[in-house]
């Protein structure tokens, strides 16, 4: 373990939050959990479970304290004995009032070395289909309570533990920090410079792995079927990497787009530059929440999604939505955003949504509203 340690006393209560690891999104969830608190009696330690120590991950928590378990993943699989007894030391080590868990091996990890209440949070379908777990969670069900980053991971969980009181089982959004990502979105030329875009051109772009629940090959169809009709030199650019790269592109090849479908490959820092785009569009298999949907919309650029999944409540009366697999729905959807005019009422519908649904002032106020939040009041 790295990083100061609790230290116990002042009788100032504190918050346990505990993460598998930084990477990828998991750093702003942290840091969307720490905002919780933030103005309240509460302080905020965060634990990683996986992780070398890193004072960038440490400025990034917004937390009042932060340990690097520094275990690898090979380490955390089985019983994870040794992560159990820090966890027991740490919750020890000061008068915490809950742990926030998130992913299932934290969870599990926070209900074996603690007494805590613990809320885990989850982020992705299916955490439950498993027996095992699903006997684990009905064993602490009077100490855990559990969220989903969106209603339809919610449900997910409800259908997998039936008798649970639904008030157990709460959805709580992700969010974003506006402000603060708008500042930091570079403008619309800049960002097509820094990608390689031409200025002139139409671009539809999308951001994510380069896998199969994110369906890009249906995205590379419906950019294919819609591009007679789009403004003349229009492209599609993909943010990502992935295993299947090289299908993608003989994809695009066998469509005959290969010259207006750019692979961007992996872009550090990618929401920056999403002012590059003139719409965007998701086409990902049942997405749990689909945070980059957010992130486009406070650069100001209109939305487009799967009818399925978390994405569908994002983008559900801002952008346009087609079915999972739709080509031909999605091809027409392109179309009509590049019949657009002005988009400025647009715009300012997509800013509302964000501040109403999505910002960390409008889930602080969900948060601290539901039942599970009632012993911290």
């Amino acid at each position: 373990m790295t990083t100061s340690e609790p230290v116990a006393g002042n009788g100032v209560r504190w918050v346990l939050q505990f993460c598998h690891g930084y990477d990828g999104p998991f750093l702003d969830c942290a840091r969307q959990y720490a905002a919780l608190f933030a103005g309240t009696r509460y302080k905020v330690c965060t634990v990683y479970l996986t992780g070398a120590p890193s004072a960038e991950v440490e400025q990034g928590s917004a937390s009042d304290e932060v340990i690097f378990l520094d275990y690898s993943s090979k380490q955390v699989r089985g019983l994870k004995l040794a992560a159990i007894r820090d966890l027991r030391r740490i919750a020890a080590s000061r008068d915490f009032a809950l742990c926030i868990a998130h992913r299932f091996k934290p969870i599990y990890v926070a209900l074996l070395g603690s007494d805590l209440p613990v809320i885990g949070v989850h982020h992705a379908f299916g955490d439950y289909q498993r027996r095992s777990r699903r006997l684990f969670a009905n064993f602490f069900r009077q100490r855990l309570r559990l969220l989903g980053v969106s209603d339809a991971v919610r449900d997910d969980m409800r259908a997998c533990l039936p008798d649970w009181p639904a008030e157990r089982i709460e959805t709580l959004y992700n969010r974003i920090d506006l402000a603060a990502l708008q500042a930091e979105q570079v403008d619309r030329a800049a960002a097509r410079e820094h990608l390689g875009l031409p200025q002139d051109a139409w671009v539809v772009g999308n951001a994510g792995r380069l896998h199969p629940d994110k369906d890009q090959a249906t995205l590379i169809r419906g950019f294919a079927q819609a591009l007679p009709q789009l403004p003349a030199g229009s492209l599609l650019a993909i943010m990502g990497s992935g295993r299947l790269e090289a299908l993608l592109k003989a994809l695009a090849a066998e469509l005959g787009v290969s010259d207006s479908v750019r692979f961007l490959g992996q872009v550090a820092h990618g929401r920056r530059y999403f002012r590059a785009f003139d719409v965007f569009a998701l086409s990902s298999d049942h997405e749990p929440f689909g945070m980059v949907l957010l992130e486009a919309m406070a650069a100001g650029v209109p939305v487009i999604g799967t009818d399925c999944g978390g994405g569908r409540e994002v983008v559900q009366g801002v952008g346009e939505l087609f079915p999972l697999g739709g080509v031909d729905s999605l091809a027409s959807a392109l179309q009509r955003q590049a019949r657009l005019d002005d988009l400025q009422p647009l715009r300012q519908r997509m800013l509302e949504r964000l501040q109403q649904s999505f910002s960390d002032q409008a889930v602080t106020r969900r948060f601290w509203s539901l039942p599970l939040c009632t012993p911290l009041r």
